[in-house]
């Protein structure tokens, strides 16, 4: 009788792995979960190198600085690590990774939409400068395929 209950046991685990969160996500989202995590790293390590004050080029969505402990260099690390956090989620396929992935691209097209029409005008009025951010191409579509993939994954255990 034990030995039937194990077998049983193990063959629901063996049909529950062939249901696998991370076979939801397109190959372009897997690819970008190796880089941002890689990215989250090397913004902590452009953290810690900010107490030994060594100017470090920081850019993302926008904002430009080479100084970790700014105000801008803080939000750009910042950025960085969520980044790092929410493709580390998506790529071991936790329960909410989708909902941080939403929230995250909700960040990223906030501030990339900020970057081009608002940060502008915050600068010197002789040095205006508008660019178009290419992140916007690839922020849209990850977060109408992280919509739509949302209910098959909060369905899976």
């Amino acid at each position: 009788m034990e030995e039937l209950e194990e077998t049983n046991k193990f063959e629901e685990f063996e049909s529950n792995s062939n249901k696998r969160r991370r076979k939801l996500l397109p190959w372009w989202i897997k690819f970008f979960c190796w880089f941002f995590m890689l990215f989250g790293v090397l913004a902590l390590i452009c953290f810690f190198l900010g107490f030994f004050n060594l100017s470090v080029d920081l850019s993302f969505y926008g904002l430009n600085t080479n100084q970790p402990f700014s105000m801008i260099g803080l939000i750009v690390i910042g950025l960085a690590l969520f980044k790092g956090f929410t493709a580390y989620s998506l790529w071991f396929e936790t329960s909410n990774a989708i909902n941080i992935a939403i929230v995250d691209s909700v960040i990223g097209i906030v501030m990339c939409t900020m970057s081009m029409f608002v940060f502008p005008f915050l600068g010197d009025e002789n040095t205006f400068e508008f660019s178009l951010r290419l992140e916007l191409v690839l922020l849209v579509p990850y977060l109408i395929k992280l919509n739509r993939i949302k209910k098959e994954w909060e369905s899976i255990n």
